[in-house]
C-alpha cells in the first residue's frame, strides 16, 4: 500500500495546490476556466502528437492486449452511457460519466505504477494504453458530445457542424496529425521535440491543479444528482472495469502472465483527469467528474493494494 500511496500523493499535492491558491485568492475566480483552456489548447495537444509521433508500429501492435484493455473499457463506456440516459441524462453528459467510468489514469499513475510493480517489460503496453484512452476513447467521447450539441437540427446540418467540429477540435487534430508523422517513419526534429516535452509535461500538473480551483470555488456544493450517480462511477471505474478486462485476457484469450497483469492493472487505476477537462470545457456537471476523479484516487490505494495482493 505504501508504494500506491507514495505514487498518488503527489497527485493529491497538486490538486491541494489548486484548492489553496483559490481560497486564498492567489488565483482569481477566472482561474480555473483559463487554466483548463490552457490544457485543452495547448498542453494537452502537444502531450496527445508527442506520444502518438513518437510510438513506433511495431511497439503498439499488441493484439491481445489490446483487445482486453480496450473490452473493459468500451464495456464499461457503454453501459454507463446506457445506464445514465435510462436515467434521464442527456447524451453529452451521459458520454462525461462514460470517461468518468471508464478513462484510466495511464500517464500520471499507470507509469510508475507498472515499473515499480511489473518493470521495463510493461511500459510499452502502458503507452498503448495511454494511446488508447486518451485518443481513442478520448475522441469517441468528443463526437458523442458534439453531436448531442448539435442535435435538434436537419441530419446534414447535424453531420456538417459536428464534423466542422470535430475538425477544428485540438484534441482529436493533435493526435491524428502525430499519426501521420509515426507511419511516415520522419524523425520528430530535436528542437519540436523539446518543445513539445516542455508543453506536454504541463498537462497533467495544470489539469490537477484546475481541478483544485474547482473544487475551491465550489465548495459545500453538491452534484446534481446526489451521492448515488457518483458511487455508481466509482464503481464501475474500480472494480467492473479491470474484472471486465481480467475475464478476457485471461479466461477468454489466455494472454501471457505479464501482458495480462498489465492490462488488469491498467483497468484497475482511477480516473484520470480528461473527464473533467471535458466537462469543464464543455460547460457540462464538472462537479460530479472532480468528486469521481478525487474519490476513485483516494480509493485505488487500497483497491490496488488489494488486487496486487490477490495476484502475487
Amino acid at each position: 500500500m505504501l508504494p500506491n500511496l507514495a505514487i498518488v500523493l503527489p497527485i493529491f499535492a497538486l490538486i491541494l495546490a489548486g484548492w489553496l491558491a483559490r481560497r486564498s485568492n492567489a488565483l482569481g475566480p477566472d482561474a480555473t476556466r483559463e487554466v483548463n483552456r490552457l490544457v485543452v489548447y495547448l498542453a494537452l495537444p502537444a502531450l496527445l502528437f508527442d506520444i502518438m509521433a513518437n510510438a513506433s508500429p511495431a511497439e503498439i501492435w499488441q493484439p491481445g492486449f489490446i483487445f482486453a484493455f480496450s473490452a473493459g473499457c468500451a464495456a464499461v463506456f457503454g453501459i454507463t452511457l446506457l445506464v445514465r440516459m435510462r436515467r434521464g441524462r442527456r447524451l453529452a453528459d451521459a458520454a462525461i460519466d462514460g470517461l468518468n467510468a471508464a478513462y484510466p489514469n495511464t500517464g500520471y499513475v499507470g507509469f510508475p505504477l507498472v515499473l515499480a510493480v511489473i518493470g521495463p517489460d510493461g511500459l510499452a503496453a502502458t503507452l498503448l494504453a495511454t494511446i488508447l484512452t486518451a485518443c481513442v476513447l478520448f475522441g469517441v467521447a468528443i463526437v458523442l458530445i458534439e453531436s448531442a450539441l448539435h442535435s435538434g437540427m436537419r441530419r446534414r446540418d447535424i453531420a456538417r457542424r459536428t464534423l466542422s467540429a470535430l475538425v477544428r477540435n485540438p484534441l482529436l487534430l493533435a493526435p491524428a496529425v502525430g499519426a501521420l508523422v509515426m507511419l511516415s517513419g520522419w524523425p520528430v526534429p530535436k528542437p519540436l521535440e523539446t518543445f513539445l516535452d516542455l508543453l506536454g509535461g504541463a498537462a497533467s500538473p495544470c489539469a490537477l491543479v484546475a481541478l483544485g480551483l474547482f473544487l475551491a470555488d465550489n465548495a459545500g456544493r453538491r452534484p446534481e444528482e446526489g451521492r448515488s450517480a457518483e458511487l455508481l462511477l466509482v464503481v464501475l471505474k474500480l472494480a467492473v472495469q479491470p474484472a471486465v478486462t481480467w475475464l478476457v485476457a485471461v479466461p477468454l484469450l489466455g494472454l501471457p502472465a505479464t501482458a495480462a497483469q498489465t492490462a488488469v492493472l491498467l483497468s484497475a487505476l482511477p480516473t484520470g483527469t480528461g473527464p473533467f477537462m471535458l466537462a469543464a470545457f464543455y460547460g457540462r456537471d464538472a462537479l460530479l467528474t472532480a468528486r469521481v476523479v478525487v474519490a476513485t484516487t483516494v480509493l485505488s490505494v487500497l483497491t490496488l493494494s488489494l488486487y496486487l495482493a490477490a495476484s502475487q
